[in-house]
């Protein structure tokens, strides 16, 4: 199995960390400082799943598809940032000689909408979505730890395609260390990740606390459940599904278990912030307003956090002087 694994950042190096191995063949786009250390000391993976290493000569790792030339692939891991969906969507079907016109594209993406960006550029049943709620942080350019693990990764697609066809990426990525499987029902968890997402990500980044923090202060705790059932009064009015019918549902799991098994991560918006990069809240609670909006529907507890994020992502905020 050939695999490129577009995004070198802490999620895509976790994913690639699994993969590495005889028989397959993996290759890497990512920035040139990455590209130089994977090269120089290989791809480290540290955390809840054990260590693992990689030599450098193990995999291949390019600063764009250019550099690769004609190759095909089986599968292109897409693991950039939410935002740099439409771009990357474009590289790649710019490049369609360098991945294979059989090759299919799995989303390991936050957010919602990422998949619609990329079937602009490629037909609807070479698209599939991935769900992963599992920590990854990246100390340094080639070194990736596994802070905490909530559920299996989920693979699947939004428009009906064949789901037989990603088996052998699941079973690798197993077999590599993390569990992974195929699932008929990749609507409805990309919206259950939504919902994690919305609740904890901006708090978390705002108020600069792990998920657990969030869920031990009432305070807190009222502003997720907020913001939980405006994303629930969207997506009944857009017509989309998850695992819950009500909002108090799907908090009772939040609470009892998903916060609980993620409750020492800092979310990656947080990790955003700290390194003074743009974060991903377009699609997260920027996806749940837009959505509102169409709808006719008042979002206030999502545009209260949205407008938080922004101000800190702008200029003003003290912390990127």
């Amino acid at each position: 199995m050939r695999v490129l694994v577009y995004g070198g950042g802490a999620v895509g190096l976790g994913i690639a960390s699994c993969l590495i191995r005889p028989p397959n063949r993996v290759e890497i786009v990512a920035r040139g400082q990455t590209v130089a250390a994977l090269k120089r000391a290989g791809l480290t993976r540290m955390g809840i799943f054990g260590r693992a290493y990689a030599e450098p000569d193990a995999f291949a790792c390019h600063e764009s598809l250019a550099q690769i030339g004609e190759a095909g692939f089986d599968f292109v891991l897409v693991c950039t940032k939410s935002f740099d969906s439409a771009a990357a969507a474009r590289d790649l079907a710019e490049h369609g000689d360098c991945i294979g016109r059989g090759a299919r594209l799995v989303l390991f993406q936050n957010g919602w909408s990422n998949a619609d960006a990329f079937c602009e550029q490629f037909e609807k049943d070479r698209v599939y979505s991935a769900r992963v709620i599992t920590g990854f942080r990246r100390s340094q350019p080639n070194e990736v730890e596994i802070t905490v693990h909530a559920d299996a990764i989920h693979v699947g697609s939004l428009f009906g395609a064949d789901l037989s066809a990603v088996e052998p990426l699941c079973r690798a990525i197993q077999q590599g260390g993390i569990p992974c499987e195929k699932t008929e029902a990749i609507e409805k968890d990309l919206w259950a990740k939504m919902l994690y997402n919305c609740a904890l990500n901006p708090l978390g980044a705002v108020l600069h606390v792990t998920y657990g923090a969030l869920a031990e202060e009432a305070s807190t705790r009222t502003l997720m459940d907020r913001i939980v059932e405006e994303v629930f009064a969207v997506m009944s009015a857009v017509g989309y599904q998850t695992h819950w019918r009500q909002p108090g549902e799907f908090l009772d799991v939040f609470y009892a278990k998903l916060v609980p098994d993620t409750a020492g991560h800092e979310s990656s918006m947080l990790q955003d912030i700290a390194a003074g990069k743009r974060t991903e809240i377009e699609a997260l609670n920027g996806a749940v307003i837009k959505l509102a909006r169409r709808y006719g529907l008042d979002v206030p507890y999502n545009q209260a956090v949205y407008g938080l994020i922004k101000f800190i992502e702008s200029s003003a905020w003290p912390a990127r002087e």
